[in-house]
């Protein structure tokens, strides 16, 4: 059974209110995380984020992580999305990725796809801005959602000739114990 993603949410917002109503809530984690950098005529920044509940026979949780990069005149972003809800006979999960490459003069490469089946789904977006003379941006994002284990990174990179290019990355997990 796949459900859509309102749905998903619904579902998870009404399990995590219904352990804290009955004050079953045995497990909740939030995590969070971030960078950037900026150099050379570039930047880069990432940001994850997610977070996770189980009780007595439920568990939902969500990732997800996202970037930017931009240098010259390119720019590409990219970010994943991934959530899970169980319960002793039911199991639903989701996942959502995209992102965007830019540059007047050069090319741009774009792509993104979500792979799999409900127990275990895989995605990722890969976007990349390159202008003549080596200057180029590029945001890559992959997001899991497997059986309880709910895990998403994202690398953004710029670069300008006569120099490294400015990284950022960011990894975000969540583990449901199912």
């Amino acid at each position: 059974m796949i459900i859509g993603r309102p749905a998903l949410t619904a579902i998870a917002i009404a399990l995590f209110a219904g352990a804290i109503a009955t004050g079953q809530a045995q497990v909740s984690s939030t995590v969070g995380s971030g960078g950037s950098a900026a150099g050379h005529g570039g930047s880069a920044s990432t940001i994850g984020s997610g977070g996770g509940s189980v009780s007595p026979g439920s568990a939902s949780g969500t990732v997800g992580s996202g970037g930017s990069a931009a240098s010259g005149d390119t720019s590409a972003s990219s970010l994943g999305l991934g959530a899970q809800s169980t319960t002793p006979s039911q199991s639903s999960s989701s996942l959502s990725t995209g992102g965007s490459a830019a540059t007047p003069s050069g090319k741009t490469m774009s792509h993104s796809g979500v792979h799999g089946s409900s127990n275990a789904l895989s995605g990722q977006s890969m976007e990349q801005a390159h202008d003549p003379g080596g200057v180029w941006s590029k945001s890559h994002t992959q997001t899991h959602v497997r059986r309880g284990e709910l895990t998403s990174r994202t690398k953004s990179m710029a670069h300008q000739p006569g120099g490294p290019p400015v990284k950022s990355t960011t990894g975000t997990s969540v583990d449901l114990g199912r």
